[in-house]
């Protein structure tokens, strides 16, 4: 198990370098994703404002043949504006093939959890916060939802032959950009 998660990391590495976009190219993409998740969802644009804060990455892949890995890059944005760089990656094992790209957005609704984020070094999905996954109904405003949990996730735009609407263990992690 251990050369596996060495293995997985070590080709973590390879694709961040290889797909990496610049800092301009990243605000771009964040602005087009933050675009579509308004226009895809009925209230967005007031839901994003009246959060703490919200995790956008606009394009995360996954690729698993028996192994999988899934990486993307983003940033956190507090009251408009991007305050810091982050990646998001994971592994899985089992029966899987395939590959696909989706856009994350991941919304913290108390400053509590917002907080708790911002301090961690290195903060895992469902070890060290639980992110509920979001459904909604197609003319359905997201501002009519009664959320209970202070951390939610949006996963949309899913591109390919693998789908996956879990965030579960995945480690999002500062970057400098």
């Amino acid at each position: 198990m251990g050369k596996i998660l060495r293995l997985v990391f070590i080709a973590s590495l390879l694709w961040q370098a290889a797909w990496s976009a610049s800092k301009e190219e990243l605000r771009i993409e964040i602005r087009e994703t933050v675009k579509l998740f308004e226009k895809e969802v009925r209230g967005g644009r007031e839901f994003l404002q009246k959060a703490q804060g919200y995790l956008v990455f606009p394009e995360v892949y996954k690729a698993g043949f028996g192994i999988g890995g899934e990486y993307g890059e983003g940033a956190l944005i507090v009251k408009g504006r991007i305050v810091g760089y982050y990646n998001t990656v994971s592994a899985s094992f089992g029966w899987q093939i395939g590959a696909q790209k989706k856009s994350i957005i991941i919304v913290f609704l108390t400053k509590e959890a917002l907080d708790d984020f911002r301090k961690s070094d290195g903060w895992k999905i469902g070890a060290d916060a639980s992110v509920a996954i979001v459904k909604w109904g197609v003319g359905e405003d997201i501002n009519t939802i009664d959320f209970k949990d202070p951390v939610i996730g949006f996963v949309f735009g899913n591109q390919g032959l693998m789908f996956n609407l879990t965030l579960e263990g995945s480690k999002i992690t500062k970057i400098r950009k």
